[in-house]
């Protein structure tokens, strides 16, 4: 079987279903896939990433999710990355990033807005999962703080909304859940 956009989709759905697993269920409901299906997906990604036959990093990208919509230079200290983005059909309001070092590999991959990436402005109730990316977090609350979650691909944005502290908890930086009224972040 072919490994495409829709595999790569079910492989990121299967890292999201650590902190949001009613919402993979969703999505595989309306995708008409089933939890095995989404395992294979994740299995298959596994083996072509560890194999020492198969493209990597960003060449890798290029092969499963195909051209980019979006590909571009960044500067990342003293160094310079390559940037490319695609528009995924599960989220099609975001783009799915993948910054690469001079070498091809990749360094980071998340979801991110279009354009120039920047987050938007969002109201409280706006947090809403697989709409919002860290950025958003971090344009719409002064003083959020983001660090990395507690697994790989796993980013955490803490900030405090009318006196009450919260952690907004993102896979691939796309937004999951919300930690509501914690004590000490």
């Amino acid at each position: 079987m072919r490994f495409g956009i829709r595999q790569f989709e079910l492989t990121l759905m299967h890292r999201m279903r650590d902190l949001n697993a009613a919402k993979v269920e969703d999505a595989l409901t309306e995708m008409g896939v089933s939890r095995a299906q989404l395992r294979a997906a994740h299995t298959q990604w596994t083996r072509m990433a560890h194999s020492p036959r198969g493209p990597k990093g960003l060449a890798g990208m290029r092969r499963v999710l195909g051209p980019p919509s979006y590909e571009g230079v960044r500067p990342a200290g003293s160094l310079i990355c390559e940037v490319a983005r695609w528009r995924l059909p599960s989220w099609p309001e975001l783009e799915f990033e993948v910054l690469a070092g001079p070498g091809g590999e990749v360094w980071n991959q998340w979801f991110v807005r279009p354009g120039d990436g920047e987050g938007v402005v969002l109201g409280f109730e706006e947090l809403v999962p697989w709409r919002c990316v860290v950025a958003d977090v971090g344009a719409s609350f002064a003083g959020a703080v983001q660090g990395e979650g507690g697994a790989p691909q796993h980013w955490v944005a803490e900030f405090v909304h009318e006196g009450r502290k919260y952690r907004a908890r993102f896979v691939y930086g796309l937004y999951q859940r919300l930690d509501k009224n914690l004590e000490n972040l």
